[in-house]
């Protein structure tokens, strides 16, 4: 699998007083997956403004891209951004790939980082070894947050297409310091229909605000649902409110900043 990500770091995203940086919340990614028909598989997120949103969308119905969820992942925030995940299905990457930046050249996204480009990673203002504590696995500086990622157990298929592990299906909580040990936190949790009510549930009592309830696919398998949530607080406090909602579904420490579909 081949995976690239594309800050939005064009944009200067409020919400609730809080600015959001790129990586917490406002970026996009995409990923291409060879199988051994020798077809190309092609999912991904893109975080466009609403201004954008129409142009995005005609691109990619033009180029064959499906768009199988448009949602929000921020409560009320400026300037309004909207999220749409993309799905592509072919026999050569680069069709898959041309669609995409078509879409892309209808916002402001900078171009991409080089994948040879690596940057020391930051020293957070925050209590990172108790947000590890409390959510029981090892997080990842990731740019400006510290993000902590869970997989599902299960396998997960996209139609006839079994996705790699970690791949469609992954509870991704970023961390935000904003001071005094204080985080901004974003993040979706990645439940099975039976799961969802126990996750609200458990979400609702820790205080996490929830932001949305939706799917991210059309065709996979066991139909998977996502939800989103923001808090600003405590950090571990956050964290420990998180990882009781995390018990709620069969998920497993993945570790590292890969995630989040």
């Amino acid at each position: 699998m081949y995976r690239t990500a594309f800050p939005r770091t064009d944009l200067r995203v409020v919400s609730h007083g809080v600015t959001v940086s790129p990586e917490l919340a406002v970026g996009s990614h995409v990923s291409f997956i060879r199988y051994a028909d020798n077809t190309i598989l092609s999912m991904g997120e893109l975080a466009v403004a609403e201004t954008e949103l129409h142009r995005v969308t005609g691109a990619l119905q033009s180029h064959g891209i499906e768009q199988t969820a448009i949602h929000n992942h921020l409560l009320a925030h400026t300037p309004r951004i909207v999220w749409i995940h993309t799905h592509g299905h072919g026999p050569d990457a680069l069709t898959l790939a041309r669609g995409l930046r078509a879409a892309f050249d209808c916002t402001g996204t900078p171009p991409a980082k080089s994948s040879t480009t690596s940057t020391p990673a930051k020293k957070l203002k925050l209590d990172t070894a108790g947000i590890d504590a409390a959510l029981g696995t090892a997080g990842t500086v990731y740019g400006n947050v510290y993000k902590s990622v869970f997989r599902r157990r299960e396998t997960i298929t996209d139609g006839s297409y079994v996705l790699p592990i970690g791949s469609g299906a992954t509870t991704a909580l970023s961390f935000q310091p904003v001071g005094g040990g204080c985080a901004a936190v974003s993040g979706d949790f990645a439940v099975l229909a039976g799961e969802a009510q126990d996750v609200l549930a458990a979400l609702q009592r820790g205080g996490i605000e929830i932001v949305e309830l939706h799917n991210h696919g059309l065709v996979d398998t066991p139909r998977m649902f996502f939800i989103h949530v923001w808090a600003v607080g405590n950090a571990v406090k956050i964290a420990r409110a998180l990882r009781r909602a995390v018990a709620a579904t069969n998920a497993t420490p993945a570790g590292g900043a890969e995630g989040g579909e």
